[in-house]
């Protein structure tokens, strides 16, 4: 059995994972960190193939922690770029600038359909869903039903594969806070006293895609004394009452033993309560296996052509096909694609693990993504030269009825575990961003080296919407 009793263990090489043994290297920690891919950064990895690379999601750096922002400089510096940002919503053959501008998209509508949607805000505000419990009720309320069901409902389903019914508000109060058609249309007219400040215009990048800055920062791991397994898989957490003891991993054929100080852990709480053993109460176990996960595929395709559209990204909210968000590398970095000549896609299809869509075999993902790049007018499928097809297992947690029921039986247990502590986005089960995770990562090491007691499951808990940040107005 490798002996680590004196060391930390972190499961999982994502954006969490790694801050949390970068903050342990500065306590002069030598931490294991165990990855299942074969590569770093998790969900805000990056694909390479054919010289080009691929962002599975599209992860801009946008923060309002100094204390993250200081990181991502120290690690990158000048290949730390900052972007300019455009992103549109594709809807019946238009785009309109997404976030929502309230005049862009009702001029977009046409007089008509404007009008009826701002009668259809005014109603819903005359008589509001009295309980805002679902996401449906939470935009209705807010926008209307008209344009709830333009801008929301349909790229929203896409995107959760359940009903806007069934979703919890939870989503809507966490990303969206405080944005309402009649507030917008108001400052159309009346600048508020205290502007909200959309940041939609620029992000930091890094030069080759996010990947970069997980490389790099696990290279400082190493470099410091740490370790980074990758390719390799925590087959079991063994426990000793409220301790978990030693981990049982795998890499390829050969399994090892391996004993357990201290443990952080980032991997999705349905995988961490099905692998401890002796198994946690059955409550326990029938809470985790009740939480749910919405999976993702990127259909990566080359086009011949030097430029396409301007964009960042496209949230394509058209029903008649199945893609639901489109990145446009080139647009991000020019560095992530290999040929000057050329333009490399991302086309994003929201699935769940093993349905039919996850296991179409790739050859016809890439037919699909051809036609379906015709059909928006994007590109024609003579132009696409190559592809490959990237799946992302458990990349959004889904904030349905009764997840947080689930959740508070789980962290009930975990908790009362004395040596483990779970971050980041699956090891909370929340949508957290990268910088969000990051700092769960930063405040595990505190909690347990410096002896703070920060709440983790606390961090991006205020709903605040990631994309705003007040301004004070000058007038004042």
């Amino acid at each position: 059995m490798l002996d680590t009793t004196g060391s930390v263990i972190v499961i999982g090489a994502g954006p969490a994972g790694l801050t949390a043994a970068y903050e342990l290297i500065r306590r002069g920690q030598r931490p294991l960190v165990i990855e299942k891919l074969a590569i770093v950064g998790g969900i805000a990895r990056t694909e390479s193939y054919r010289g080009f690379c691929f962002d599975m999601g599209g992860h801009r750096f946008f923060t309002k922690s100094e204390e993250v922002k200081q990181i991502w400089q120290e690690i990158l510096a000048d290949d730390f770029l900052l972007r300019p940002r455009l992103s549109r919503i594709y809807y019946e053959g238009r785009f309109f600038r997404y976030p929502l501008e309230p005049w862009d998209a009702l001029r977009g509508l046409g007089l008509r359909a404007a009008a009826l949607n701002v009668l259809s805000y005014l109603k819903w505000r005359v008589f509001p869903h009295r309980q805002e419990t679902t996401f449906e009720q939470w935009v209705t309320n807010r926008f209307g039903r008209r344009l709830f069901e333009t801008f929301f409902k349909a790229y929203t389903e896409k995107v959760w594969g359940v009903s806007c019914s069934e979703l919890s508000s939870d989503w809507a109060a966490q990303r969206i806070k405080d944005l309402s058609l009649g507030t917008a249309l108001i400052h159309m007219f009346l600048p508020p006293r205290r502007a909200i400040k959309s940041l939609i215009q620029e992000f930091h990048y890094p030069r080759r895609g996010p990947g970069m800055m997980w490389e790099a920062m696990a290279a400082r791991v190493v470099a410091s004394g740490g370790e980074v397994r990758t390719d390799c898989d925590v087959r079991a957490l063994q426990r000793e009452g409220r301790r978990i003891c030693s981990l049982t991993i795998s890499s390829g054929p050969s399994t090892e033993q391996v004993a357990v100080g201290q443990l952080i852990s980032s991997m999705p709480l349905t995988e961490l309560v099905a692998k401890i053993d002796p198994p946690p109460p059955s409550h326990v176990q029938k809470a985790a296996a009740a939480l749910r996960y919405r999976d993702f595929l990127t259909v990566c395709l080359i086009i011949d052509q030097p430029s396409l559209f301007p964009d960042n990204w496209l949230y394509i909210h058209d029903p008649e096909v199945m893609v639901g968000r489109i990145q446009n590398y080139k647009n991000w970095s020019p560095d992530m694609v290999g040929d000057s000549n050329k333009t490399a896609l991302g086309l994003e299809y929201f699935c769940f693990e093993g349905d039919e869509l996850w296991n179409t075999p790739d050859c016809d993902l890439i037919e699909r993504g051809r036609r379906e790049l015709e059909a928006i007018g994007l590109a024609s499928p003579h132009d696409v030269s190559d592809g490959c097809v990237v799946r992302v297992p458990k990349a959004y947690p889904v904030y349905d009825a009764t997840y947080r029921k689930h959740l508070r039986v789980i962290r009930g247990f975990v908790d009362g575990l004395t040596n483990l502590v779970t971050i980041g986005r699956n090891g909370l089960h929340r949508y957290n961003n990268q910088d969000h995770a990051m700092l769960t990562g930063i405040h595990a090491v505190r909690n347990m080296i410096d002896g703070e007691s920060s709440d983790l499951w606390e961090i991006n808990a205020d709903t605040e919407y990631h994309e705003q940040s007040s301004q004070a107005d000058p007038r004042q």
